[in-house]
């Protein structure tokens, strides 16, 4: 049975008996705690948090899903992957264990005929929690498991909980038994290798309290109400109904492995390292090519930093395997055509997400140059003090900074001679891995004090926003915090978050910023708003100050924004949607929006590009849009289903959470995105756009700056200013302009060659002097100096090495000499062949001048340059050098 099969099959199963079939949501999790989305339900937790009503009582779900903990296992075990889909049933306070168990057996052990998976019952296990009797009874007398066939384990394998107080309860979980070539027989609690995990039941029944690690927590009583969370691994179902081995060789993988053999030549499953590797390459690339899916851009921080390890990985793992040439184009290719057939966005966006792979491919073939050429230097340093083994700080700089694998670096330290401190390397990134583990803690239980704000969601609803048609109106006060903590009221001076039972203010979302005005009361007493947030879904909280009087929950309130900013805004953000079809227009769909930011007259816009946008290309996205500008199009917005807005071609932001429901903005026939926020009525009413530039900001990502009306208007009669003065300046018509300031810097750059060569050659005068004043230090020709102040590192270098050139070869010859350029002290140090044969060499000779000086240098045995902070030891450097010449010699 095919996965996309296996998929189709669930959620017909569960929709057929009464559950709202829910898309998978992005992989790019909304949820500040949380990178990227790593189980089934989280796109669930607010409603099991009750942080928001859930939309049906029952739900089924097919979720994408990413983690990486366990990355170095990957390829190693049969269970372990990056990437996964978890097919889940949820409930929310209607059926409970009796039915959970039901539906499971029901679709795992039913016909194929009937819809079911045809599993055979005599090969499932099941476990249940320690204390669980009410589930073992179910599943021993209601659905017929034998007894030796159930097991009972302890509360780190059968409790589940998210790790913070909150809602919590026993599992169980339904295992299948692979037969004894996979290991002894005796059950999940002896063998989980044999005895696969297929399914797990949450049964959330409980709320726990506050406590470390899965077991240590107490228990606080039992919930309002009972809800239900099961995951099921679709690709560990595959691998059960497929026959085979592991995670690796299911249909959606297979045809990946196959690739990465056709493209480097060996052969999977001839021997463990290279298939090891293969599935490395396979399960990675996978999930890089899902994350791009959706709309994650290789970066060195969060999710991007996650991706671009992965993708590195795979890309390294290819070269390990032989691949010399580029390969993420095929593997891209392969992945597309086999996961679009569940997820058909992937074929939609091909050329997107093959164009930011190719750039991350490209870049990391200039890293492994780089580092390259860092790890032969660190090499030469070990080597230089004697050294046999290559520092743990080495490795760690190169794989941190440079995205440097450590088994590359194992690899050619050891092609050199030289063996790395692995322990020293395994700490470093373990104290990293620590450090992250602690901020994720720290956030957590910085999240987790939203109860105040649910409390008012749960007794007054939603907060009803009517900005899109009012800009001011009456409201009630249904929740007040004073400093953060709940209060009845408050008064003058204090910091205040008041919550509405209906508000003209926008909250900060989509890209575009808060409204900010005021809240007056019937008592005179006036709030000064500033700024605007959804801290729970569906509650909009209105920070400020208390100006004058008393606030009190209850009180009737009227709401007015500052109308001035928002229609400022507003304009930005109609002209961020311009901005984004026109990018589109030009560069394809690639130039898909990665974020944006709406501001009084200014906006940013993030969008996909591997390269830089030309400028000619930029001045024509500018005319266009001002073009459209001059139509005086309409803006319209109309609610309607997903489904339809899809239908209609409207563009949706890559790692936005839509709703079944969604607000569509139409701009006449030019653009058409799903959008919650505020526009203009006509697009005459922005006047005018002007982007500034355009600029990278971090691999594959570029950002677009621009101002929009009153704001471009003055910038614009701020440039006129400047040429009028330039103008002036070189007495020239305003087009004249480049040509006569081109002229003037050529002559300026032809003068300062000029002078550069005369200073070189005066710097070069000095060189037959120098070397005839040559020292004799134990039978070496010492030449030592300053050289007069302001002169460059390269005119230095060259003077010491034509020195070194005066003195024969058949005499060992050291040239240090030094100079003050900028305030700082600079040196540069030659040996001849001779004086290295008898181990001066030019680099230890530098790291002790350097030192002296207040500073470093290094380089290779015949020169070498370092620099330090006080030039009053140049003296004392000089001493130093022609010390450890005369030890040395």
């Amino acid at each position: 049975m095919e996965s996309a099969e296996i998929r189709r099959r669930w959620l017909s199963f569960f929709e057929e008996r009464g559950h709202t079939v829910v898309p998978s949501a992005s992989l790019i999790a909304d949820d500040p705690t949380l990178l990227l989305v790593p189980a089934g339900m989280v796109p669930f937790k607010p409603y099991f948090l009750g942080e928001a009503k859930p939309p049906a009582p029952r739900a089924t779900s097919v979720q994408k899903c990413v983690r990486t903990p366990d990355i170095e296992e990957v390829g190693r075990t049969t269970r372990h992957g990056t990437f996964f889909q978890m097919c889940g049933n949820f409930s929310f306070g209607d059926y409970f264990k009796e039915g959970a168990i039901g539906y499971a057996w029901e679709l795992l052990t039913g016909s194929v005929a009937d819809g079911g998976y045809g599993l055979d019952p005599e090969r499932l296990w099941i476990t249940v929690y320690l204390d669980d009797d009410e589930a073992e009874q179910i599943w021993r007398d209601k659905i017929g498991v034998p007894a030796e066939r159930i097991q009972r384990l302890g509360k780190k394998d059968n409790f589940w909980s998210m790790g913070v107080p909150g809602p919590c309860g026993p599992c169980s979980e339904i295992n299948y038994d692979r037969g004894p070539e996979f290991g002894v027989e005796g059950g999940p609690a002896v063998n989980d290798e044999r005895y696969v995990e297929i399914w797990n039941l949450v049964f959330m029944q409980y709320e726990r309290g506050a406590g470390d690690g899965k077991e240590d927590f107490p228990i606080l009583g039992d919930l309002p109400s009972k809800n239900i969370d099961t995951g099921l691994g679709l690709e560990r179902l595959a691998m059960i109904l497929q026959d085979v081995r592991n995670l690796y060789e299911i249909d959606t993988s297979q045809v990946v492995i196959d690739k990465a053999t056709e493209l480097t030549g060996v052969r999977y499953g001839a021997e463990e390292k290279s298939d090891v590797a293969l599935r490395v390459v396979t399960d990675h690339m996978r999930t890089s090519v899902m994350l791009i899916g959706d709309g994650v851009t290789p970066g060195n921080e969060g999710r991007g930093y996650v991706l671009r390890r992965i993708m590195r990985r795979a890309i390294r793992n290819m070269r390990l395997l032989g691949a010399t040439g580029p390969v993420v184009a095929d593997l891209v290719d392969v992945v597309i055509s086999t996961m679009g057939q569940q997820y058909p966005e992937l074929i939609t966006d091909r050329k997107r997400i093959e164009t930011v792979a190719l750039a991350e491919e490209a870049a990391f073939v200039k890293t492994l140059r780089a580092g390259t050429n860092i790890l032969d230097t660190a090499v030469s340093d070990t080597k230089a003090t004697g050294g046999q083994v290559l520092a743990g700080e080495k490795a760690f700089l190169l794989h941190d900074t440079w995205g440097f694998p450590i088994d590359l670096t194992l690899e050619m330290a050891a092609e050199q001679g030289l063996s790395v401190d692995e322990d020293g390397f395994r700490r470093l990134m373990k104290e990293q891995r620590d450090r992250a583990k602690a901020d994720a803690r720290a956030k957590k239980t910085g999240h987790a004090d939203l109860s105040a704000y649910r409390q008012v969601a749960d007794s007054s609803g939603s907060t009803e926003f009517t900005g899109y048609t009012s800009t001011e109106g009456e409201s009630t006060i249904v929740g007040l915090l004073v400093d953060g903590v709940p209060s009845p009221a408050a008064t003058e001076g204090d910091e205040v978050e008041i919550v509405l039972d209906r508000t003209p203010f926008y909250a900060e979302g989509g890209g575009q910023l808060a409204d900010t005005g005021r809240i007056k009361l019937s008592s005179g007493a006036v709030v000064d708003i500033r700024d605007v947030q959804q801290p729970v879904p569906g509650v909009s909280v209105h920070k400020g100050a208390v100006q004058v009087g008393e606030v009190t929950v209850g009180a009737s309130a009227y709401a007015v924004i500052d109308l001035r900013r928002r229609r400022a805004i507003a304009r930005a953000h109609s002209a961020t949607h311009l901005t984004h079809q026109a990018l589109r227009d030009a560069l394809g769909p690639t130039a898909a929006q990665a974020g944006s930011e709406n501001s009084p007259g200014r906006f940013r816009f993030d969008f996909g590009s591997p390269n830089a946008v030309p400028g000619t290309v930029l001045t024509d996205v500018e005319h266009k849009i001002n073009d459209v500008l001059a139509r005086e199009l309409d803006v319209q917005a109309e609610v309607m289903s997903i489904d339809e807005a899809k239908k209609q071609g409207a563009i949706a932001e890559f790692g936005e959470k839509y709703g079944e429901r969604v607000r569509v903005v139409t701009i006449g026939d030019f653009s058409k995105e799903l959008c919650g926020g505020t526009h203009v009525h006509n697009t005459a009413q922005l006047g005018l756009v002007k982007l500034l530039g355009e600029s990278s900001i971090g691999s594959g990502v570029r950002r677009i700056e621009a101002l929009v009306g009153v704001d471009a208007y003055n910038f614009l009669a701020r440039e006129h200013t400047v040429v009028a003065q330039l103008q002036e300046l070189v007495k020239g018509r305003s087009e004249e302009l480049p040509e006569k300031i081109s002229g003037m810097l050529a002559k300026l750059k032809d003068a300062e060659k000029e002078i550069e060569k005369f200073r070189a050659e005066k710097v070069l005068q000095a060189a037959a002097g120098l070397a005839a004043g040559a020292k004799d230090v134990r039978g070496v020709a010492v030449v030592t100096g300053q050289v007069p102040d302001g002169t460059g590192a390269d005119d230095l270098r060259r003077l010491v090495l034509d020195v070194r050139g005066r003195i024969s070869n058949d005499r060992p010859a050291v040239v240090a000499l030094f100079t003050t350029a900028n305030g700082r002290p600079l040196t540069v140090i030659a040996t001849n062949e001779s004086a290295r044969e008898r181990g001066l060499k030019a680099g230890e000779l530098v790291r002790t001048a350097a030192k002296t000086l207040g500073g470093g240098g290094g380089g290779k045995p015949d020169v070498a340059q370092g620099g330090g902070q006080n030039p009053d030891a140049i003296g004392d450097a000089v001493a130093a050098v022609e010390r450890l010449v005369g030890e040395t010699a």
